[in-house]
């Protein structure tokens, strides 16, 4: 016997539920428009998460044990922007898009998007090397005090790629409360993988580094904050990519190799990150003054 009050026919799964649709937010990629001038949500972004990162490391640094002083984060914070943006650029043109190489003019084109993860953190990692060795500092615990900063940044990255409606995840059941139509992505009810990644990468990953910061003696462990980052964000990173659908032109890649090019790159994340903590918690803990640093 049929239920009369079920629906039924082809049209009832639309009818227990419409998946969303992006349009239907009135998000625009543009902050702030003076028609001779407009900032983009995610130049704002970048921005944001840089000077938070320079206005929390001043704070950190304040506390005891800091391995540097305010004019090595100054040093930081001129080397690490350009180490971010440089870095990310080209780490997504050799990653995801070679063929910008092609017309390298493009490479300067970052209000067109293409921005790097991995080549980012490569960018920042050489510039706190450089910093370290002209200053004589140890350089891992200086990373170690990067690391907290790191995960502002990546959340408003992620938001703004949520309002520009790109890196939209895979196809997903149109009976997910949170399914949205995007646009380009055709009439496929998808994941919305960037807010996955907001909160993953972001929210949950800030705050155990937070915590282990101002909470614990993480601090005073050489590696053990840089070493939470890397793997948590490798696993974040692995397990969004399962969600987020793969750049058009790494499709085949995905499908021959079984994971996308953002997993591949999460591996070795995983692996030092875990390398850093089990040293981390094997050596005895350290101290360092500011006033022992060299002048």
């Amino acid at each position: 016997m049929v239920d009369a009050a079920a629906p039924s026919g082809p049209g009832s799964a639309t009818m227990a539920h419409a998946p969303l649709h992006f349009e239907q937010l009135g998000l625009s990629p543009i902050a702030l428009d003076l028609g001779f001038f407009t900032i983009k949500w995610y130049s704002l972004a970048y921005l944001v998460g840089i000077i938070f990162g320079y206005w929390h490391l001043s704070r950190m640094i304040r506390q005891p044990g800091a391995p540097l002083a305010q004019r090595h984060a100054e040093d930081l914070f001129f080397y690490a922007t350009l180490g971010i943006i440089l870095g990310g650029r080209l780490g997504y043109a050799i990653f995801y898009g070679p063929e910008l190489f092609a017309h390298p003019q493009d490479l300067l084109k970052l209000w067109q998007g293409g921005m790097s993860f991995h080549g980012g953190l490569i960018g920042t990692v050489l510039a706190i090397a450089f910093v370290s060795w002209r200053n004589r500092l140890d350089f891992l615990r200086v990373c170690d005090y990067i690391a907290p900063c790191a995960p502002i940044g990546l959340f408003l990255g992620r938001c703004a790629n949520f309002v520009n409606g790109e890196l939209w995840g895979r196809a997903a059941d149109p009976s997910l409360p949170w399914a949205m139509v995007f646009p380009g992505g055709g009439a496929v009810a998808r994941h919305p993988s960037q807010l996955y990644e907001a909160g993953l990468e972001g929210i949950i990953l800030g705050t155990i580094l937070f915590v282990l910061f101002w909470k614990t003696r993480a601090r005073w462990r050489p590696g053990l904050l840089m070493g939470t980052f890397a793997c948590g964000y490798g696993m974040a990173r692995f397990i969004v990519e399962w969600f987020r659908e793969p750049d058009a032109q790494l499709e085949d890649f995905a499908h021959a190799t079984g994971l996308s090019m953002g997993q591949w790159l999460t591996v070795p994340m995983i692996a030092i990150g875990v390398l850093l903590i089990v040293r981390a918690l094997r050596r005895p803990q350290v101290g360092v003054t500011v006033q022992s640093l060299p002048q």
